[in-house]
């Protein structure tokens, strides 16, 4: 790992051997990974707070979903940071990265990639697209039609492309990071169900406090771009085996029975919750799940809580369930209906 400090601790380190019980062993091991992995995850969200202010619960969430091997969809209005918040998670990454701006007339080809006619070999050669990298920023990608959309489906969620009849995988660990303004409606097309639910978590960013306002427009006056944090003084903390490491820390932590029968209830709720036109599908749940063990794992804990599962569940629903029309009239949020419902489903006592 990149430019390693002693408070930098890496997530994989080899096992000290002593002369306790091999199962002793094994759990002390598995807890000192755990420690280790929790520093670094420390580590790395206050480097991302250096470029993006105010949005602590929004770094919170890009880096669960970073531990939990699923994608993003960031929607705010504009000059929030959205875009900023992508690059500052590239620049800690020593992966690849590529940025693909959505517009009417992008192609799927021009995401996925194509073949190419080499006049010197007289053979068709696979040029592959900017879906081949670690980190995928997806600019306002609603504003790209449903065909240039879809062509995400497959290698967000079985990470491969299909190029010729050729199945390429893309390199791995791999995360979409789409973004898309919910004001400006002229000339967006919406995102199809089957593309949302992909999405393992969608984000609101809102505006920072004042205080907050106030220090960002403090460091940016000072910067030598005209309206933007620079992300350049951010330290590269975590590779791509990095990144594989922390996610499969966070997969192995226990989850009580009780917990698990929780988020899926939780999920199975918005199927029949007044208010609620459509539910979220099994995707949930499974999204549930591994959000929480990832909070558990930012956290340094030994397992996952309810107050895990609790805490991811908003950005987990949000865009998988559709509110009633009679309460969109009356003017509630789907946010609004999933809070009464998490706190009217009861939690598990551990």
């Amino acid at each position: 790992m990149s430019e390693q400090t002693p408070d930098q601790p890496t997530p994989e380190s080899p096992a000290v051997s002593t002369g306790e019980p091999a199962q002793a062993t094994a759990a002390n091991n598995a807890a000192q990974q755990r420690q280790r992995a929790s520093q670094l995850l420390q580590a790395l969200r206050a480097e991302l707070k250096k470029a993006l202010i105010g949005q602590n619960l929004v770094i919170d969430d890009v880096l669960t979903a970073l531990i939990a091997g699923g994608h993003i969809l960031i929607e705010g209005v504009p000059g929030l940071g959205k875009t900023l918040l992508v690059r500052a998670l590239a620049r800690c990454f020593g992966g690849d990265f590529a940025r693909i701006q959505f517009t009417p007339d992008l192609m799927p080809s021009d995401v996925t990639g194509h073949a190419v006619y080499d006049l010197q070999t007289e053979q068709f050669k696979l040029r592959k697209g900017p879906v081949f990298t670690n980190l995928l920023l997806a600019d306002e990608i609603n504003r790209a039609p449903a065909k240039t959309q879809a062509a995400l489906l497959e290698v967000m969620q079985e990470r491969q492309v299909t190029l010729e009849g050729r199945a390429l995988g893309v390199p791995q660990p791999f995360m979409v990071l789409a973004t898309q303004n919910p004001i400006e409606q002229e000339g967006t097309y919406p995102l199809p169900e089957a593309e949302l639910d992909r999405f393992m978590l969608k984000l609101r960013m809102d505006y920072p406090e004042q205080s907050e306002e106030l220090n960002m427009v403090r460091q940016v006056s000072r910067s030598s771009k005209a309206d933007m944090l620079e992300v350049t003084q951010l330290r590269s903390l975590l590779q791509a085996k990095d990144v594989m490491a922390l996610q499969k820390i966070a997969s192995d932590l226990p989850i009580d029975e009780q917990v698990l029968e929780y988020a899926v209830r939780l999920a199975r709720a918005t199927r029949s919750w007044p208010g609620l036109s459509i539910g979220a599908g099994p995707r949930a749940s499974i999204a549930l799940v591994r959000c929480a063990r990832a909070r558990a794992l930012m956290r340094s804990g030994e397992f996952v809580l309810p107050e895990d599962i609790k805490g991811c569940a908003l950005a987990v629903l949000r865009h998988r369930v559709r509110l009633s029309p009679e309460l969109d009239i009356e003017g509630l949020s789907v946010d609004q209906v999933l809070q009464q419902l998490i706190d009217q489903v009861p939690a598990p006592r551990l």
